[in-house]
């Protein structure tokens, strides 16, 4: 979940329903105990020039502490994401939401020596608040990059916008579509509803709400039947999910051995990698590695790149995606990409999959040693723009 960008509607909505509630569970818990919200800093922004306004400077400063907080999560959030970038880590995302866990941990102690019915104040009331606030900030953040800005799991003020929205653009798209359709169509107008773009959407941005007030329904009832606990089940959750997240192997990608090997007289600038799964953990099915930061970092002066692909067992629609944009990339870069270890059938897969006219079947291969011998042609013969 936390390992690439979340390019298909279903990682976009799991993101949406796993996360939400954690952010509505721990809103409802800081207003139950300390008064405030902190999921959002929208209604903090309006204290902040009430308070200004009538000289309230109490009311001041702690509005400025939420905001403050928040902004600080959130940049933490893209600090803890470009450290693990910069060190072509696999597992990026894992970092901040790790960095979250251990937050609401601290709120949950925090919540474990509230005295339950009573409102905190003083430095018991700055310190949950903020603690609270970085992890909101934090997460929103996060699962912002994860989505590509599509789902934001702390406030549901700009989820209802764009479902009004897109509601309006379904309510057109489907009145058009009555239109248009010939009698006895009736059943196949349903079924393209279901999977048309904006009803997808419909349903992201739905989930994105029911799961936070799911969230703060859950948190309501734990407060007031384990009010010393009540924090309990987010953070369990969360650490829960960030386990089996790093539990699941990643494919490495690694330079072939059968570069520098003098007796194939590989030409300088083609570039072999295999993806190699983890020999201890076999029978288990690994993630594709992030493709895009593997295509960052590959030798400069590589203008063909095979990559042996014969031990995935699995190209989800993420990977998919990913693959696409390494091939525009390598492209706009007069490079080549060579995929080797993938059947034809395998090929139409992808193809269909998302990858398009960007994955030209040629440049497909069953074995290794046939998209080498390809990748050296293409480099005596200078075709392809090389």
């Amino acid at each position: 979940m936390f390992i690439v960008q979340a390019h298909s509607f279903a990682q976009q909505a799991r993101l949406a329903i796993t996360l939400a509630w954690i952010a509505g569970y721990t809103n409802i818990a800081a207003l139950l105990t300390c008064g405030h919200v902190t999921s959002h800093v929208s209604g903090t922004t309006s204290d902040l020039g009430r308070g200004i306004a009538a000289g309230a400077w109490s009311l001041t400063g702690f509005s400025l502490w939420l905001l403050a907080s928040f902004y600080v999560g959130a940049a933490l959030s893209g600090f803890a994401t470009d450290f693990g970038r910069r060190r072509h880590w696999e597992s990026i995302y894992v970092l901040p939401m790790g960095i979250e866990a251990l937050l609401l941990g601290l709120f949950a102690f925090g919540v474990e020596l509230h005295t339950a019915g009573s409102i905190e104040s003083g430095l018991a009331l700055y310190t949950m608040t903020g603690t609270a606030s970085l992890a909101m900030g934090l997460q929103n953040a996060t699962i912002t990059r994860i989505s590509n800005g599509v789902v934001r799991t702390t406030h549901v003020t700009g989820v209802l916008t764009d479902l009004g929205l897109e509601t309006a653009q379904f309510f057109f798209w489907l009145k058009d579509r009555r239109v248009d359709a010939p009698p006895g169509s009736v059943r196949a107008l349903a079924h393209s509803s279901q999977h048309h773009p904006t009803a997808m959407r419909l349903l992201l941005l739905l989930s994105i709400v029911g799961s936070f007030a799911l969230g703060a329904g859950l948190g309501t009832g734990a407060y007031e039947f384990m009010p010393r606990l009540a924090m309990t089940p987010p953070v369990l959750f969360l650490m829960w999910i960030i386990y089996l997240d790093l539990r699941r192997p990643i494919a490495e990608i690694e330079p072939s051995s059968l570069v520098g090997d003098a007796g194939l007289g590989l030409h300088p600038r083609l570039a072999v990698f295999h993806l190699r799964r983890d020999a201890s953990r076999q029978g288990i099915v690994h993630r594709m590695p992030n493709l895009l930061a593997w295509a960052e970092r590959l030798p400069p002066a590589a203008d063909v790149v095979v990559l042996d692909l014969e031990e995935v067992n699995q190209i989800d629609a993420n990977s998919v995606l990913e693959l696409r944009a390494v091939l525009g990339r390598m492209k706009s870069q007069n490079r080549h990409l060579i995929l080797a270890g993938l059947s034809h059938e395998q090929c139409e897969q992808l193809r269909r999959a998302g990858t398009g006219d960007a994955l030209d079947p040629r440049d497909v291969c069953p074995d290794l040693e046939l998209a080498i011998a390809k990748g050296m042609n293409l480099l005596e013969a200078g075709d392809g723009g090389i």
